[in-house]
């Protein structure tokens, strides 16, 4: 996980535990996020990210000897052998979790991994990332096999200030995606309060992330859920401008509504990777055997119309003759693919062209690649945009990447740690640029105003 560029902030919760995610470019945005919308009085407004009480507005004598369950996004990638091949997910979750420890509270930490079907299943237990997060912390992390009834009481009971209990996969009940009232009870029954860290499931009305709100006060956002809220909400609602997005991707039927936002909040928005061969049909462009989403060209079109300039394409594509990484390629001006032959990656002349146009962007969103970057013949366009944002970081600029596909290739390329806020969330990441209300924030607590 890449933490925030510039000097971390000192919080409410005590000298010990100053490492918190929020640079000086992330206290600005909230700031003028804040001051943007008017004041909300009382608590639990359902509202979208506005304003959330953080478990760093909380208090050392607000923590010491509570009970305290976290919703943690431990979803990670396994091989055949339950080996974790990314542990970026745990990592994420750690600023938390020891901003609690050091402050005495005893932690019930829930999560959960994979999509087991019908109940447990062995290849999708939690833990697996115990020696993990017991390594990272520096305590021992303990477990058990269930996340309600008697062995989580009995378990919890042990716990001493400072220690961690994971409990077992939340989705081997069905009743945690049914969000019922029942299952989050019983599984807030031993804690006094609730922190949701697990921004990328934040989306979702489940009963771990928007259920067990209704049964702890207080209920706040951690330290990485606050972090996102910041940057995404925050440089969306009040970017440093030129704000400049970059949308890329396969589709675009699954970017429609964010490529909208987008176009209305920036002053350009880039269009690279698959979805682009729909608009140069949609202008009567020669696009060979390239993805073209039909039903989508007359909405290309009217967006082309609509914001004009404001759109921009690649000028030219590296074509191949066949999906595969031994495919004959060609580099062609935009419009000019031949019969047969596929666009799967920018040109050189886009690259510059991109690169260009972000050297004096102060503010820029980067979700989806360029291209197939899986495939080194149709990497470079990706690499080169990963390449540019980490360059214009170190220059002042606040860049944000979202997307799984775009933050593999920034983490392939090594250049997670230069880039301003690598996010966590695809789902959740779309929906709050999209303006959508976030059930797992829109319950937490809204911050008291005061007179």
């Amino acid at each position: 996980m890449t933490a925030c560029r510039g000097v971390f902030a000192t919080q409410n919760v005590g000298a010990s535990s100053s490492s918190f995610f929020q640079a000086p470019q992330v206290q600005s945005l909230r700031s003028a996020r804040m001051a943007s919308r008017p004041a909300v009085r009382g608590l639990r407004q359902v509202t979208k990210a506005e304003g959330k009480l953080s478990v760093s507005d909380l208090k050392k004598e607000d923590l010491e000897g509570k009970t305290v369950l976290v919703r943690a996004d431990l979803n990670v990638p396994l091989d055949k052998e339950q080996n974790i091949t990314d542990d970026t997910r745990i990592r994420a979750a750690i600023p938390t979790l020891k901003l609690l420890i050091e402050n005495g509270a005893k932690i019930q930490l829930c999560s959960h991994l994979g999509r087991p079907k019908d109940g447990p299943e062995d290849k999708f237990r939690l833990g697996v990332v115990v020696p993990r997060l017991s390594e990272l912390l520096g305590v021992t992390v303990k477990s058990v096999d269930d996340c309600v009834g008697d062995k989580v009481a009995e378990e919890t009971d042990k716990l001493e200030n400072g220690q961690v209990l994971v409990l077992e996969n939340v989705r081997f009940y069905k009743e945690e995606t049914k969000n019922d009232t029942v299952f989050a009870k019983n599984l807030a029954a031993k804690a006094d309060l609730f922190v949701n860290d697990a921004f990328g499931t934040a989306h979702r009305a489940h009963a771990s992330t928007e259920g067990v709100t209704r049964y702890l006060r207080p209920s706040v956002a951690g330290l990485l859920l606050q972090k996102e809220l910041d940057y995404l909400d925050g440089a969306v609602s009040n970017p440093k401008r030129p704000f400049v997005a970059i949308v890329g991707g396969s589709k675009v039927s699954s970017k429609i509504d964010v490529i909208k936002t987008l176009l209305e909040k920036a002053d350009k928005v880039i269009i690279v990777g698959g979805m682009v061969f729909t608009f140069d049909k949609s202008a009567g462009k020669g696009v060979g055997s390239s993805l073209v989403e039909e039903d989508k060209v007359d909405l290309a079109k009217s967006l082309v119309d609509e914001f004009g300039d404001k759109i921009m394409l690649p000028t030219d594509v590296v074509v191949a003759s066949k999906f595969a990484e031994d495919a004959e390629t060609k580099t062609v001006k935009s419009g000019d693919v031949p019969d047969g032959w596929m666009g799967l990656d920018i040109g050189p002349d886009s690259v510059k062209l991109i690169q260009d146009t972000l050297a004096d962007a102060q503010t820029v969103l980067w979700n989806g690649p360029a291209g197939v970057f899986e495939m080194e013949a149709f990497s470079k366009g990706t690499f080169a945009i990963a390449k540019t944002l980490a360059e214009i970081t170190e220059k002042g600029a606040i860049t944000i990447v979202g997307g799984g596909d775009s933050v593999a290739a920034v983490e392939q390329a090594g250049l997670g740690d230069k880039i301003s806020h690598i996010s966590t969330g695809g789902g959740a990441s779309l929906e709050l640029i999209e303006g959508k209300t976030l059930p797992g924030v829109a319950a937490l607590e809204n911050q008291p105003v005061h007179a």
